[in-house]
């Protein structure tokens, strides 16, 4: 998401880099820039409009323009201000996500069109908040028009450990929101996530049933799941929802297909409701808080370091992490330790993942482009370790022409890949044995670039 506003605005702040000293004119120039720039992902005109005066009004400030380094100023002004635009709210905690301070059974109701994410999107919350937040979980799907919906619902739940309303056929929305609430009350949950019906439009059947479900549930929150990928129409989806349904928050999915990012600064901008979840791919687990500061400094390539320490947080297994602490020391580092590290890229999002959350990125895109980083490798590589025999993953020396066509067939891949992973594998089994050579002193002494090969320790 915002991957061409992120290259737009980087163009535009080296050229203001540049000047050293600027002029109005330099500014003036600067923002109109910046003005197509965020037309050209998909923001609202109004928020355009309103954005660019607010930004000129302080960037052409004596104090910015005769300071000693003015380019950062503007900078700082248009980060500030898109921090405000992206800013929280009722809807969001302190650590992002959802405000669950009120009395058990905490309602959360899901309204959007169909097709939106709806339902992957209730039963990722009810992941997050029973791995983060330790909450009892009950999902109630409230569609009766989409065939096999609640049965849908009902196979994610049990895919995550996760209750599901058990279903009767024939009940009516109304009569399903009642018993939900009651399960909630009498069993002892935490929290109550219900999952609406959507229309392939916004019509008046939809809002009257949403009506009735958010009159007899009166949830804590009710958010409206839309696809970043409908851009303009999602600011106009948000408004009508707004206006009926008293929506409290936003959930944007399939933010990782979209590169324009303009569906985000709109909704916040027009509605006045934080956007409090933005999905980022198909996994149960993809599913992260939106903390504006962050997003804001990803937009202007500034990098998100935080958030991939958190995610880091969230998805290492600590028994894994100590093992594998305790075979580095030895020396001893085996294909089945690069398994683990393999999956362990995966679940923080693949490569690209984790390098858009690194500062100053945008300035590598064209080289990462250009050295045709496949995400796919990463699955091909465990495809590999996955057809080795127990043996041979812990003896890596076994490995002769033969092994490896059986290992390239078994694995779908060919030999000059398996080639490549033990050319990787040999690199970091080398790098664990000079760490263990140096002890912690050495490598605090030396650095990392003393592990690196060719750096002049001797085996």
């Amino acid at each position: 998401m915002f991957d061409n506003l992120t290259d737009r605005l980087g163009d535009v702040f080296d050229r203001l880099r540049r000047h050293g000293a600027l002029t109005e004119a330099d500014v003036g120039a600067a923002l109109r820039e910046i003005r197509v720039a965020l037309l050209e992902a998909d923001v609202a005109l109004p928020v355009v409009r309103d954005f660019v005066a607010a930004v000129r009004e302080k960037a052409l400030g004596q104090e910015v323009l005769r300071s000693v380094t003015p380019a950062q100023m503007v900078v700082k002004i248009v980060h500030d201000h898109l921090v405000e635009v992206l800013g929280g709210g009722s809807g969001a905690d302190r650590d992002g996500g959802i405000d669950l301070n009120a009395p058990p059974p905490v309602g959360i109701m899901l309204v959007g069109l169909q097709g939106s994410g709806k339902t992957t999107t209730a039963a990722k919350i009810a992941n997050r908040l029973k791995g983060r937040d330790r909450k009892k979980v009950l999902l109630a799907s409230l569609d009766v028009q989409r065939p096999a919906a609640q049965e849908q619902l009902a196979v994610l739940g049990r895919q995550i450990g996760v209750a599901s309303l058990p279903v009767v056929p024939g009940e009516k929305p109304v009569a399903i929101t009642r018993r939900a609430l009651e399960t909630g009350r009498t069993q002892g949950y935490d929290v109550v996530i219900l999952d609406t019906a959507g229309r392939l439009h916004v019509n008046e059947e939809l809002m009257l049933e949403v009506a009735a479900v958010r009159e007899i549930a009166n949830p804590h929150q009710t958010l409206l799941v839309a696809d970043a990928m409908t851009g303009q129409d999602a600011v106009n989806l948000a408004k009508a929802f707004g206006e009926r349904a008293g929506i409290t928050g936003i959930v944007l999915t399939r933010v990782d297909g979209d590169a324009r990012g303009g569906a985000a600064l709109s909704m916040r901008a027009i509605t006045g409701k934080p956007i409090v979840y933005v999905g980022t791919g198909e996994r149960v687990a993809a599913l992260e808080p939106f903390h504006p500061e962050r997003i804001a400094g990803r937009i202007l390539g500034m990098g998100d370091v935080v958030s991939l320490v958190e995610k880091a947080a969230e998805t290492v297994d600590r028994d894994e992490a100590e093992k594998l602490a305790a075979k580095m020391a030895k020396g001893s580092f085996d294909l089945d330790d690069l398994a683990g590290q393999l999956r362990q890229i995966r679940r923080m999002g693949g490569m690209g993942g984790m390098l858009s959350m690194l500062p100053g990125i945008g300035k590598l895109k064209k080289q990462i482009a250009d050295a045709n980083i496949d995400e796919g490798i990463v699955k091909r590589q465990e495809a590999i370790i996955s057809s080795m025999t127990k043996t041979e993953r812990r003896n890596p020396k076994l490995l002769n022409g033969s092994r490896r066509r059986r290992i390239a067939s078994g694995s779908g891949t060919s030999v000059q890949e398996i080639n490549r992973l033990l050319k990787q594998y040999q690199d970091m089994a080398d790098m664990m044995k000079k760490m263990k050579k140096l002890g912690p002193k050495g490598v605090a002494r030396h650095g990392l670039a003393g592990l690196m090969p060719g750096a002049g320790f001797r085996q």
